[in-house]
C-alpha cells in the first residue's frame, strides 16, 4: 500500500486525493481480511496459539526473553480450573495483506527472517480480541502488546503494530470511532503514539519508566496523558498514580473500546523494567482497569506484553483468575470457589 504523501509543489487537493486513496485500499483490506470470524459462544473470549511459543532463533538464550510466557499462562488456568483447553479462542495467521493495512510493503520486506512467524500470528489474536471484546465485553490475547513498533519502524522484540492494526480493523469493521488505549507497560509505547499522533480518534493514558528504553521524546509529545513512574516506584505509589490517571481520563475521553497494554515487566526484580511492583500489586492494578471499563460498559481488550522474569507466567494467570473470582470476567469452566 503506498504511503500518504505530501507534495509542497502540488495543490491541497491532490494530497487529499492521495490521503482519501489510502483509506480507501486500507479499508478494502479490511473488509475482505479472514481475521475476523465468528467464535461458538461455548469458547471463553482468551486468544491464543501454541505458535506464539515458536522461540526466536535462539536469541532468547542471550537476552532474558521467556518465549514459552504465553503457553506456561495457559497452562496454569487449566490446572487451577479456570479454564479448559477446548475453550481458548485460537486465532488466524495474519497475512501480508492484513499487514498491509498499517505496514508499508517496503517495511514488510525488510522482515525476512523466520523469528517473526510467531508475531504474525499473535497479531491475529489481537485483532479478533477487538470483536470478541465488543460481543462478550471484554477479551484477553495470551500475548501482543507490540507497542514499540508503528508503521514504518519495529524495536524491542516488536516486529508488527499489532495494537494499530487492532484499532484500524475496529474503526472499519466494529463501526467504533473513539478508542483509549491505557499502556501500563514499564516502557513507553511509542510505536502506537506515532501511529495516532494527529487522530484525535484515538486517546493514549501511557504509565512509564521514563529512565529505560525507547527514550522517544518525539512520541511522548503525543500522549493524552502521560504518567511517568521512575526507577524504583514502589506498589502503592504506583496503584496511587494509576487511580488519579484513570480518574482525570473519565472526564477528558468517551471510549467505545478500551485496549489495555499489560506488561508484566513493571515486577519487582524485572531485568528491563527498573521498577518494584508486587505480584499482588499487578493483580490489583489489572482489577482497577477492568473495574474502571465495566463500570462504564466499555469493551476492554487485554495483552500480556512485556515481562522478563519467569515467573511472569504464573503472575499473569494469578491475576486472571483474580478478574474472574472478582465477576470482572466470566470464565467458563471454572470450579466453584469461595471467596473468603
Amino acid at each position: 500500500m503506498a504511503a500518504p504523501s505530501s507534495d509542497s509543489g502540488g495543490s491541497s487537493n491532490k494530497g487529499e486525493f492521495r490521503d482519501e486513496d489510502v483509506e480507501s485500499e486500507r479499508r478494502s483490506r479490511i473488509l475482505s481480511s479472514k481475521l475476523y470470524f465468528d467464535v461458538p459462544a461455548s469458547k471463553v473470549p482468551l486468544v491464543y496459539s501454541s505458535s506464539y511459543n515458536i522461540s526466536f532463533l535462539g536469541i532468547e538464550k542471550l537476552h532474558p526473553f521467556d518465549s514459552s510466557k504465553w503457553g506456561r499462562i495457559c497452562q496454569f488456568l487449566i490446572a487451577e480450573g479456570f479454564l479448559e483447553k477446548k475453550h481458548i479462542v485460537e486465532p488466524l495467521e495474519a497475512t501480508k495483506f492484513d499487514l498491509l493495512v498499517v505496514h508499508l510493503e517496503s517495511y514488510l520486506h525488510s522482515l525476512k527472517s523466520s523469528l517473526n512467524v510467531a508475531t504474525i500470528v499473535e497479531v491475529g489474536g489481537t485483532i479478533l480480541s477487538a470483536k470478541l471484546a465488543k460481543e462478550r465485553g471484554w477479551a484477553i490475547n495470551v500475548g501482543g502488546g507490540f507497542h514499540h513498533c508503528s508503521a514504518t519502524k519495529g524495536g524491542g522484540f516488536c516486529a508488527y503494530a499489532d495494537i494499530s492494526l487492532c484499532i484500524h480493523f475496529a474503526f472499519v469493521r466494529l463501526n467504533i470511532s473513539r478508542v483509549m488505549i491505557i499502556d501500563l507497560d514499564a516502557h513507553q509505547g511509542n510505536g502506537h503514539e506515532n501511529d495516532f499522533s494527529d487522530d484525535r480518534r484515538v486517546y493514549i493514558l501511557d504509565m512509564y519508566n521514563p529512565d529505560i528504553y525507547p527514550f522517544d521524546y518525539e512520541a511522548r509529545r503525543y500522549i493524552n496523558q502521560k504518567v511517568e513512574v521512575t526507577s524504583g516506584t514502589m506498589t502503592n505509589e504506583y496503584l496511587t498514580k494509576l487511580d488519579q490517571a484513570l480518574q482525570v481520563s473519565t472526564g477528558l475521553f468517551d471510549p467505545e473500546l478500551i485496549i489495555y497494554n499489560a506488561g508484566t515487566d513493571i515486577l519487582d526484580g524485572d531485568p528491563l523494567g527498573g521498577l518494584k511492583i508486587s505480584p499482588d500489586g499487578i493483580a490489583t492494578r489489572d482489577e482497577k482497569v477492568f473495574g474502571f471499563a465495566r463500570k462504564r460498559n466499555i469493551p476492554i481488550v487485554m495483552l500480556t506484553s512485556g515481562g522478563y522474569m519467569k515467573s511472569s507466567a504464573k503472575v499473569i494467570a494469578d491475576s486472571i483468575i483474580n478478574l474472574s473470582m472478582k465477576s470482572l470476567i466470566n470464565m467458563e469452566g471454572k470450579k466453584n470457589i469461595t471467596i473468603t
